[in-house]
């Protein structure tokens, strides 16, 4: 019986072990084959589209942009155009379009054709001078004197920074001599320019946004004083050869290489090319620039620095440079450093617009969603257009969330009362005779019975809109869905401006002493009296011939007399001759300075004839009888005052022809 137990005792264990090893060899066998398993391929997450929007492609892309760009190729003085759209580190789709030699029908090609971009050159300056401030050569916050072979004295005992710089609130007043001149033998390197006048500062430094193109030249030599470069040659090797940008150049007139591929200049695809634009102020406008380069530009922004194994900035730096904002009026759209904010449809949108004489250009990147857009035409179309087609990829690609439509607030009427006035731009000239042009560029802000505001000056950007307060001093505009804002202080507005304006450009209340509404008339008056008077003295003269009456004035008093009449004749002179300037102001030419000191000379002996008006009053004043004589003496006494005041306080003889 125990050999029998034991035996069974055998058999299970003997048991046992068998289904051990079977599920030993099992568990084995199983391990093998999962390690044999090939998994799927990763699936490429699917792209995700906001309800209501396009999908960003090519295929959606390339059509729309083909129907934008014929329309207004047929409604505008288009010659040729181009159109870049990067996304996700790669070029979605570049095309050109029209012709960049209309003569030789020779098409625009995106990858070689060159336009001039004038204000987007500074993108390139800005990121010089982040790549120098990432080396700790440059200081953002110090004071640029440190960096300067010549003085820029403080305001308010407050110095310019870089930072003011790159987000133009250095203060300076507008600067537009010589932007253009019109050849080569005319053309002065960044350095003279910048070292030929320094213009007046006129608000505190990070204050009060002004766009400022000697700001951003200065900018430039600085950074050819720090790297020990002509600025030129700095670019090309620390953004252009690692970048690839082999269509790309600061250099005037271009390099021979170059010079085909350029896209002529064109006011009308139907009129001859214009010759190419000469900058001096070369690191705020001088860049040419082909479609395909400046998407390697943009590719490197949106991709933290990095444009395939070029590496343009760190990231930090591309953060601290997109990530910085100042805002000069709450509600709207500030400053980035060196990137204008141009949000839309809650999408941050940086970028930059530029305009040359001849060529009009947009840049624009949506920074979280990797995507960047550039257009630029060759013709004098309308700079609104391209601000529109911005707006119109935002709306169809990345469009707004359903919003519930803000109530109008009640303190609407109250705080509209207080923004009705008239207002100038922030970028003017207040100490140089090209602030005549402050009589005439004052513009009135209006309230309607239903308290929605009207503002003219935003019209040639937004259109004719209708402001309605949804915040206390933030009105809305339904129709476009762009902002106004005002900044109050003590109960006055201190500064007005729209979302698409703001970071660059605000608008100010004009002081009563040059309110427009009541020189102008005081104006028209004084210069009637000169007419009156300037025409009186042959009639007078004719009128006695034919009555057969005498000359009564004595030698003295009729020299004194016939001299205010010539006197009379030079302030109409004088003032003919600042019409017929003021527009030419704006040309940017050197060509007007003759022209002037000839105008200045005629003003001088307008003044100074104020002597001779002062005596044949005296004289008028001292002789019995003629009470006409007397009255006419005295008038135009008066209107030679008046005219001293004007030329006094626009200073219209300065000694300096800069502005």
């Amino acid at each position: 019986m125990k050999t029998f137990a034991r035996t069974v005792r055998s058999w299970a264990f003997v048991r046992c072990c068998l289904l051990a090893s079977l599920a030993a060899s099992s568990t084995a066998a199983f391990a093998q084959a999962q390690i044999q398993i090939t998994p799927l391929p990763e699936q490429k997450p699917a792209a995700v589209v906001q309800l209501g929007a396009h999908e960003l492609t090519a295929s959606d892309a390339q059509p729309w942009l083909d129907e934008r760009m014929a329309k207004a190729m047929q409604q505008q003085p288009i010659a040729g155009a181009v159109v870049v759209v990067v996304k996700d580190g790669n070029l979605l789709l570049a095309k050109g379009y029209g012709y960049a030699d209309v003569a030789a029908k020779k098409p625009v090609d995106p990858a070689s054709t060159l336009f001039r971009v004038g204000s987007l050159s500074n993108l390139f300056t800005w990121t010089a001078v982040m790549q120098l401030v990432e080396q700790h050569q440059l200081d953002l916050d110090a004071d640029i004197n440190r960096y300067l072979d010549f003085s820029m004295p403080p305001r308010d005992g407050k110095p310019i920074t870089l930072r003011d710089l790159m987000t133009h609130t250095a203060g300076f007043e507008e600067a537009s001599k010589d932007l253009f001149v019109p050849d080569a033998a005319a053309l002065i390197s960044n350095e003279a320019w910048v070292k030929r006048w320094v213009p007046a500062r006129i608000y505190p430094a990070g204050d009060v946004p002004a766009y400022s193109n000697y700001g951003a030249a200065l900018a430039g030599y600085i950074v050819q004083r720090v790297s020990k470069q002509p600025f030129e040659a700095y670019v090309e090797q620390h953004i252009f050869q690692p970048l690839d940008m082999q269509h790309a150049s600061f250099r005037q007139p271009l390099p021979p290489a170059l010079q085909p591929d350029m896209a002529l200049s064109y006011s009308s695809p139907t009129e001859p090319p214009h010759a190419f634009e000469l900058i001096p102020a070369a690191p705020a406008g001088a860049l040419s620039i082909s479609g395909d380069d400046m998407a390697r530009f943009m590719i490197a922004h949106l991709q933290f620095g990095r444009a395939g194994e070029a590496q343009l900035l760190a990231q930090p730096t591309v953060q601290a440079m997109h990530g910085y904002t100042r805002t000069s009026v709450p509600g709207l759209h500030g400053m980035s450093l060196g990137f204008v904010r141009m949000d839309r449809n809650e999408q941050e949108i940086l970028g930059h617009s530029g305009a040359t004489r001849y060529f009009h250009s947009e840049l624009a990147l949506f920074t979280a969603q990797h995507v960047g857009v550039f257009v630029a035409i060759d013709g004098d179309a309308d700079r609104t257009w391209l601000r529109q087609l911005r707006n119109d990829f935002a709306d169809r690609y990345f469009p707004a969330l359903p919003q519930i439509r803000q109530p109008t607030l009640a303190t609407a009427q109250a705080h509209g009362a207080q923004l009705v006035g008239s207002y100038l731009p922030s970028r003017i000239s207040r100490s140089n005779l090209r602030a005549l042009r402050n009589l005439f560029e004052q513009t009135q802000v209006t309230m309607a019975p239903d308290g929605t505001l009207r503002t003219p000056m935003f019209d040639n950007v937004v259109g004719p809109v209708h402001w309605r307060e949804i915040k206390p001093f933030l009105w809305l505009d339904d129709a476009s869905g762009s902002h106004l804002g005002a900044v109050m202080q003590d109960g006055k507005v201190r500064m007005l401006a729209i979302d698409d304006t703001a970071p660059t450009l605000v608008f100010l209340p004009v002081p009563d002493w040059l309110l427009a509404r009541w020189n102008m008339p005081l104006l028209a008056v004084t210069l009637t009296v000169f007419l009156l008077v300037a025409l009186s003295w042959p009639l007078a003269a004719l009128l006695r011939r034919l009555r057969g009456k005498p000359w009564t004035l004595e030698d003295g008093s009729a020299r004194w007399y016939r001299l205010s009449r010539v006197t009379a004749i030079l302030q109409l002179l004088f003032a003919a001759g600042w019409w017929l300037m003021l527009p030419r102001l704006d040309s940017g030419t050197a060509q007007l300075d003759l022209r002037l000191r000839l105008l200045q000379l005629v003003g001088w002996l307008a003044v100074l004839g104020t002597v001779a008006v002062a005596i044949n009053a005296w004289h008028a004043w001292r002789a019995p009888g003629g009470w006409w004589r007397k009255l006419d003496s005295v008038i135009l006494l008066l209107a030679c005052f008046v005219t001293i005041w004007f030329v006094g306080s626009q200073h219209l003889l300065s000694l300096h022809l800069d502005y």
